[in-house]
């Protein structure tokens, strides 16, 4: 595929685009393509006029992704400034798909609209979609409304909560289908609560989670089948960090990549680590899990893109 044989747009689009710069473990290929639109009319007509065998991938803001050393293949599409807005409309709030999770929780706390869950999840609210973010007991699909997507051929379609099967980090998005927004319904809560609940919130990651590495969040799905709920009462035993622990792979390495001693089931490029070191180190992880529990542990980073001859 050459860039003359692709749609005209009034975005950017870049050839050959290195991408380890846009994810946060700063590794990966190239796209054969990156796609940034200006806005959602841009991205309707590439869409429409963009040949149905070309692939395509979406991604965010690189926060839960490794791409694999060899790029990704077709054209990679990332939502910037033209999908970053926060509309309020009484307890609902509407926001463009590459607008931050953080920024729509402090947003709305200033309202008092409670979001706060998502103060302390990293990436934009069209990767929170896609993988039913949550924490503290809350996830998205406990106050999604509904998400306009743009779909593979161009057209628009407004996904009720219902279509998506939304499940533990996982959702079911039509293939191709591209999210530009979401609603959500938020409770009404007192501004100031609000805000010291998101103060706890951020210094409590801050203490037990490595926010200073390069890592892409949580690397395991829990076994236990949902996220830490943040209470007292909280149960560890099958959480992803201490199987990983009991199967003594906290700080394990491989290449520039290690098992984070903070938090152990924090993948992290700790200098010069390649996407294969780091998909090869949570395989070793997965493997000595299994051996050690007979628990087989699901990736939640997403990984794309073909690796190199090399691996």
């Amino acid at each position: 595929m050459v860039l003359r044989d692709l749609p005209i747009v009034r975005g950017v689009l870049t050839p050959n685009r290195d991408l380890s710069g846009l994810t946060w473990m700063r590794v990966g290929g190239p796209a054969d393509v990156l796609f940034q639109p200006a806005d959602e009319d841009d991205l309707r007509s590439f869409l429409t006029a963009l040949p149905l065998d070309v692939p395509v991938f979406v991604m965010g803001v690189g926060s839960n992704l490794i791409v694999r050393d060899g790029g990704v293949r077709g054209v990679v599409i990332r939502l910037g400034r033209g999908f970053k807005g926060i509309e309020f409309d009484g307890d609902l709030v509407r926001a463009g798909a590459a607008t931050l999770d953080a920024h729509v929780a402090r947003k709305a706390a200033a309202l008092g609209l409670n979001l706060t869950f998502l103060r302390t999840i990293p990436g934009s609210i069209g990767g929170a979609v896609a993988m039913n973010a949550g924490c503290y007991g809350h996830y998205m699909a406990d106050l999604l409304q509904d998400v306009r997507a743009v779909m593979r051929d161009g057209s628009v379609q407004t996904l009720a909560v219902a279509d998506l099967d939304l499940k533990y980090r996982s959702s079911t998005l039509p293939e191709g289908a591209v999210i530009v927004s979401a609603t959500l319904k938020a409770v009404r809560e007192d501004v100031q609560t609000l805000e010291d609940r998101m103060i706890a919130q951020l210094a409590k990651r801050d203490e037990t989670q490595p926010t200073k590495d390069r890592t892409a969040g949580s690397t395991f799905r829990n076994p236990a089948g949902f996220s830490s709920t943040g209470q007292a009462d909280d149960t560890h035993d099958l959480k992803a960090w201490k199987v990983i622990d009991d199967a003594g792979m906290r700080g394990a390495t491989r290449g520039g990549a290690v098992m984070n001693t903070k938090h152990s089931n924090f993948l992290t490029n700790a200098g010069g680590a390649t996407a294969a070191d780091l998909i090869g180190l949570g395989e070793d992880v997965r493997k000595k899990v299994y051996e050690t529990s007979g628990l087989t542990l699901e990736w939640e980073i997403m990984r794309v893109g073909e690796p190199t001859p090399q691996g």
